[in-house]
């Protein structure tokens, strides 16, 4: 729902000179590797300080974007919290030296939303501003009888408070906490808060990685995830294909538009009033503004691919099934349900649960370097922002004998959801309401859209290779959202060879939290043991 960020055309004059700001403005942020040739830092530094000099010049270059609008409203007023365990202790002095040329360079990470309250109606635009280091890195004060009795438990703790603590939004929206507490898994950790208007997932992974450096090789990026296969075009087959193919082509355009039209269909059911039926899972009213929980478990990504190399899927389709492995597990422990009753296995079968799911709709899928997002080109296909569209991803709940049936449903219903447009749909018709109706319309069949599904789902690959961030290095990455009205947020993060697992629960809500952790890591491994003896 989130267009490329454009200028504003008050005159010409500002068109010109916002257009020249954003091309500049790529340039700034600092991807290069420590040690470049003197005339390229030289050059780079002159193009940052004309930069400086231009948006001095340039007020108000670009609106806020219809995405970036609605995560500021009432009940989508959501943060991104990105915790990274590090391998040493953090050394503050290098940690703001990296952010001085990385982070506080991005255009939008020293910007502030603001507002025109003259105009009637008027949009929220990103104005640069001088960005105070002292204002965004922090240094909380823990209770030391916490911290020594269970440091993993004092680390999760404070980051969880973070979901019930308000940002100052005079200031670019984004917070560095420095968490010197070694744990089990880590020596030290940073946990950055940043709201959500900034950008989706794909972009801020792509500025994480820009901040980076390969451990193995300090002098360069860190390698990318392999890209998925670019997006069908549709395009017709050749004359001579053949007949067969003609008819192949013809059919899964009349099932694409046929799937499309279902799922728009129940899209718009769904914000108004198709609702999951009860289940522990499905949050009460008002449970966006309550205390989130952040927890997170490491899985091993090998056992991932090995299921998904055994039932011939994607890493997707085994985290959709291993989802609804877990949760099956922990619906029929908490409900007390069993398999001796017809009538309870008849219920089981009428159990409406679904997640609202964030695709990324860029032509090009995956991660992508930070130059080619912040590209200011008009055909640049993996542009900076939130280039996200919203899918209903209904989940299996149900207890079968053989674990690798959860997969096999994950898949079946993972490859439904491939063969419709309805990700692309809510992009645009998002934006399409914000012109018609206003951001206030807008926001409306959102919050219809999640309060009527029962937890949000999203997964997201990381670097493939160990990587230092600003001289530390990184043991585990855990990012989750907070502020939409869902009590259960399931995220995956994928780094190196591990699979980071975060929760994000209504605190409330989930007093086990950790034994439902604990059926995520359990449901692996029975899948991961089926698949096995399968092979």
């Amino acid at each position: 729902m989130d267009p490329p960020a454009t200028a504003g055309s008050p005159s010409p004059t500002t068109a010109t000179t916002s257009s020249s700001l954003r091309r500049r403005t790529a340039l700034s942020v600092n991807t290069s590797a420590p040690g470049r040739g003197g005339r390229g830092m030289e050059r780079e530094s002159k193009e940052a300080a004309e930069t400086e000099r231009d948006v001095e010049r340039a007020a108000g270059a670009e609106p806020v974007s219809p995405a970036g609008r609605l995560f500021r409203e009432a009940h989508f007023n959501c943060y991104i919290v990105a915790l990274l365990g590090l391998g040493a202790p953090v050394d503050v002095a290098a940690a703001r030296a990296g952010l001085e040329a990385t982070l506080v360079r991005h255009p939008r990470f020293c910007s502030v939303q603001v507002s025109d309250d003259v105009k009637k109606n008027a949009k929220p635009r990103w104005v640069r501003t001088t960005v105070n280091l002292d204002d965004h890195v922090v240094f909380p004060d823990l209770d030391p009888a916490a911290t020594s009795a269970d440091p993993d438990r004092a680390l999760e703790d404070y980051v969880s408070s973070l979901s019930t603590r308000p940002m100052d939004h005079s200031r670019p929206l984004w917070e560095f906490h420095v968490i010197n507490l070694p744990t089990s898994e880590a020596a030290g950790a940073v946990a950055i808060r940043m709201h959500h208007s900034l950008g989706d997932g794909v972009s801020l992974i792509s500025l994480l990685t820009a901040c980076t450096r390969s451990a193995a090789d300090p002098a360069r990026l860190p390698s990318l995830p392999s890209p998925p296969p670019p997006r069908r075009s549709g395009a017709a087959p050749p004359l001579s294909a053949g007949a067969l193919a003609l008819a192949a082509w013809a059919w899964s355009l009349v099932a694409l538009a046929w799937n499309t039209l279902v799922d728009v269909a129940l899209f718009v059911a769904t914000s108004w009033f198709l609702r999951d039926a009860p289940t522990p899972f499905l949050g009460s009213p008002g449970v966006e503004f309550r205390r989130k929980r952040f927890l997170n478990c490491t899985l091993d990504l090998d056992d991932v691919k090995l299921v998904k190399n055994a039932m011939k899927c994607t890493v997707n389709d085994v985290l959709v099934g291993v989802t609804s492995a877990a949760l099956s597990r922990y619906y029929f422990r908490k409900t007390g349900s069993g398999e001796s009753s017809s009538d309870k296995r008849k219920q089981r079968k009428n159990i409406r649960m679904r997640s609202a799911l964030l695709v990324n709709i860029r032509k090009t899928p995956g991660l992508h370097t930070l130059a080619q997002m912040m590209d200011p080109s008009k055909d640049n296909a993996v542009k900076w922002g939130n280039q996200i569209g919203y899918i209903v991803l209904p989940f299996h709940i149900a207890m079968h004998d053989d674990p690798l049936e959860y997969i096999r449903q994950g898949k079946k219903t993972a490859d439904r959801k491939k063969r419709s447009l309805e990700a692309v749909f809510t992009y645009w018709s998002g934006n399409l309401v914000v012109k018609l109706l206003g951001i206030k319309a807008a926001a409306a069949l959102c919050y219809g859209m999640f309060t009527n599904t029962t937890m949000s789902f999203s997964s997201l690959a990381g670097p493939t290779e160990k990587v230092e961030f600003y001289g530390h290095p990184i043991v585990y990455i855990a990012t989750s959202v907070y502020g939409h009205p869902h009590a259960l947020t399931v995220h995956f993060q994928s780094y190196m060879n591990i699979m980071k697992l975060v929760l994000a629960v209504d605190d409330e809500q989930f007093p086990d939290s950790h034994q439902l952790l604990d059926d995520f890591a359990e449901s692996l491994r029975l899948v991961r043991q089926a698949a096995s003896a399968r092979s």
